[in-house]
């Protein structure tokens, strides 16, 4: 579908002939996409390594790590793979062709996942068994405990398997998706004929975790698939076993969808999620056990997979992210990272009319240092009060048991005009926003599943309130989903404003997700695709030419990952011009920093921490006459063209402050912070000699502790409360919804 592009913010208008004109490119200044993706990995894998990291919070960042690589396989990998079978493929700017990236990926995750076991098996385990958590074999229990494992499995494992032997009256079944199954290899009647192969598939219904005695150990388990393995021979009785081992399939988990041909976009995700279990095999992963040389040739033809490139040989168990719980109950303070309390911001603690506060001033918040529970229960009270006529938001990633989908259920069975975007192809909680859309149906809310052919990313809200025989927009924007577990573990900005120029923009943007209707002119908002991308041009064109006139020229940007040629193009050419950037890309970045003659004036570094860097925020000094944006959308070509998206400006006085003060303590961090270098490779950024390293997420939970606060704010009659992070929780900081866990990823 097509839209007439509205006018769009001056500045791209006014700038646009300082744009660098699109052209052949040196493929050489630029950073694999993929590759670089591997790298952010990488720098995940250093903090699982780090002894200055709790021992728990190690294990949580090592799941992490293989959780992300499954996500990569599923989507990133499977795509290369998709192109090798095409005539036509797509050649990124850094001109790798899809077999030379996928033979570049396999060397790297290789790499990669031995460094990992390597962890596992010489720091992660010991550590773990010095405080009293082991994961044993069977064999290395004592008798009674054994027997009593063998009755377990008898009665509670073994009716439920199914022994699968492969010949050609039995072929290879189907493994559903980062499924773990046992390969057994057993010698058929006449010892001439093939070996013979068969599967059992771990129930994934059960625990991989069967929790064991073991003296002097205060909690120990042992593995499902090596309880299975124990019993291999009661399922291939006459024949004579030559190995058994794990192995684990990973398929491309990518949804097809031709919004065109489907009349019920909700149907028709629903059947392709039935249909997503069957993709094609992308990577096979075997651990210790015997006959793995004699079956792997054999397994590798019957999955369609490159033996060379596309197995793991593991050291040790398969899918460590499911590990993580082993310590999920010890309450090891000293193990773990501190307790930390989201703050309510002090303009909104202890009010009874958050409108009045929202009216009078902009309130800008900082996630996860400021509480989401205003977000929460400002939803809730616009729900409730009589005065409030219609509530529209956005909803991409909601989470489980949502208090926001339950207060928009409210209001729409009070009788307000509740519209809510919800975005079905959300990847991997695509199932459970179909589930939500649902109830807010039911409910009698009118709910838009976004525009044909783009994903809605935006993060907003609207709510219309009647004061005084008039209505007043009041709105939220944020750079994190409406997901209130996710903002206790994420960095995001929101901002409260009754701005009227941003209220009738967020109108209008509405509008156009529900009715195809863009407005002719855009007062404060960019919207994409209707024309961010040649905004972001445009602000650094300006840049630009205020560095040729000799004024104050620099940018600084936040963001989760730098990919659009163009705008690597434009910053470059920034660069030669004399614009000072600086920019902290969490994820990937394909710009090349610190090239003489093309990037020496850009510095890229990248912050892992505790908490999942998610805002994406933008400085641009504009001759001396700062402007501060925070947006939904990083600078990648999927946000500018097939995403709706927006660039919000920071418009209150006090927010822009706030903004500056953020981005001088992420500049200033020597903890966790990683620069990268003109090769692709990353740098741990040094603490000079003498000086005490700067953690910049610690800093923010010391400046939310010291803010002014009641004694007792739930005593005062307040109705918001603050809560605390969970501990135990840490193991989704990284992490993207697949389903069951999340992943750094990334998450949107």
């Amino acid at each position: 579908m097509t839209f007439e592009t509205p006018s769009t913010p001056d500045v791209a208008a006014r700038h646009s002939s300082l744009v660098p004109a699109a052209g052949d490119s040196d493929p050489l200044q630029y950073l694999n996409r993929e590759l670089s993706w591997l790298e952010f990995n990488a720098r995940v894998l250093s903090e699982a390594g780090s002894m200055e990291v709790p021992l728990f919070e190690r294990l949580k960042f090592l799941g992490i790590f293989f959780s992300n690589l499954d996500e990569f396989f599923m989507v990133r990998v499977a795509g290369l793979q998709a192109q090798t079978h095409r005539t036509i493929t797509e050649v990124p700017p850094d001109g790798m062709k899809p077999q030379e990236q996928l033979l570049a990926i396999s060397a790297r995750a290789h790499a990669l996942v031995d460094s990992a076991y390597r962890l596992w098996n010489t720091e992660m385990l010991p550590a773990l068994h010095r405080v009293g958590v082991r994961i044993v074999r069977p064999e290395e229990l004592d008798a009674a405990e054994l027997a009593a494992l063998d009755e377990r499995f008898r009665t509670d494992i073994f009716p439920i398997l199914t022994p699968l032997a492969i010949d050609p009256g039995h072929p290879f079944p189907h493994l559903r998706n980062k499924s773990i199954n046992l390969g057994i290899m057993f010698s058929r009647e006449h010892e001439g004929e093939e070996p013979g192969f068969g599967v059992i598939q771990v129930p994934p219904m059960l625990s991989r975790l069967m929790r064991v005695r073991v003296d002097g150990c205060g909690r120990a388990f042992v593995l499902l698939e090596d309880v299975i393995a124990r019993h291999v021979k009661e399922f291939f009785p006459v024949s004579r076993l030559r190995g058994t081992y794990p192995f684990r399939v990973t398929r491309n988990w990518d949804l097809e969808i031709d919004e065109e041909e489907g009349e019920d976009l909700l149907e028709t995700i629903q059947a392709e999620l039935r249909r997503r279990d069957r993709g094609n095999a992308v990577r096979v992963e075997i651990g210790v056990g015997g006959g793995v040389g004699a079956s792997v040739q054999r397994l590798c033809r019957a999955l369609g997979i490159d033996p060379s490139l596309d197995v793991y040989r593991i050291s040790g168990p398969l899918s460590i992210a499911d590990l993580v719980s082993v310590v999920g109950e010890e309450d090891r303070r000293d193990l773990r990272d501190e307790v930390f309390t989201p703050q309510v911001p002090v303009a909104l603690r202890d009010v009874e009319d958050p409108f009045a506060v929202i009216r009078e001033r902009d309130v800008l918040l900082h996630h996860p240092y400021d509480s989401f529970e205003p977000v929460v229960e400002f939803i809730s009270r616009a729900a409730d009060d009589p005065n409030v006529l219609a509530i529209k938001q956005t909803l991409y990633r909601t989470g489980g048991d949502s208090p926001i989908v339950k207060a928009l259920a409210r209001a729409a069975e009070n009788g307000k005009q509740v519209t809510a975007i919800v975005e079905l192809k959300a990847r991997f909680d695509e199932a459970s926003n179909i589930q939500w859309a649902r109830t807010l149906e039911q409910s009698g809310a009118q709910v838009i599943y976004g525009l044909l052919g783009l994903k809605t990313h935006v993060k907003a809200l609207l709510v219309v309130r009647r004061e005084k025989d008039k209505l007043r927009r009041y709105v939220h924007l944020s750079t994190g989903n409406y997901n209130p577990h996710t903002a206790r573990l994420y960095t995001d900005f929101g901002l409260f404003t009754a701005n009227r120029e941003l209220g009738e923009d967020v109108t209008s943007l509405f509008n156009l997700l529900t009715g195809y209707s863009a407005p002719p002119k855009w007062n404060r908002l960019v919207v994409a695709p209707l024309g961010l991308h040649e905004a972001i041009l445009g602000l650094i064109a300006r840049e630009t030419e205020h560095a040729r006139a000799g004024r104050k020229a620099e940018i600084v940007a936040q963001m989760n990952a730098l990919v659009d040629v163009d705008v690597i193009d434009a910053l470059y050419s920034a660069s030669q011009h004399g614009v000072d950037i600086r920019l902290f890309v969490r994820g990937i970045c394909c710009l090349r920093p610190g090239i003489p003659g093309l990037s020496e004036r850009i510095q890229v570094r990248a912050l892992i921490d505790r908490f999942l860097e998610h805002k994406r925020v933008f400085r641009f000094a504009n001759g001396g006459s700062e402007e501060f944006y925070f947006s939904s959308a990083d600078w990648m070509p999927r946000n500018f063209h097939r995403r709706v998206e927006v660039l919000v400006p920071l418009l209150d006085p006090a927010a822009r402050t706030r903004a500056e003060d953020m981005l001088a303590t992420l500049e200033a961090d020597t903890a966790k912070t990683w620069t990268l270098n003109a090769d692709g490779s990353y740098t741990r950024v040094a603490t000079p000699a003498g000086a005490t390293p700067v953690r910049s997420q610690q800093r923010f939970m010391e400046l939310a502790r010291e803010r002014p606060k009641p004694a007792d704010v739930l005593s005062r009659g307040g109705r918001f409360h603050i809560f605390q992070v969970g501990h135990g929780e840490g193991g989704d900081e990284l992490r993207r919804k697949n389903g069951k866990k999340k992943k750094h990823h990334p998450p949107s």
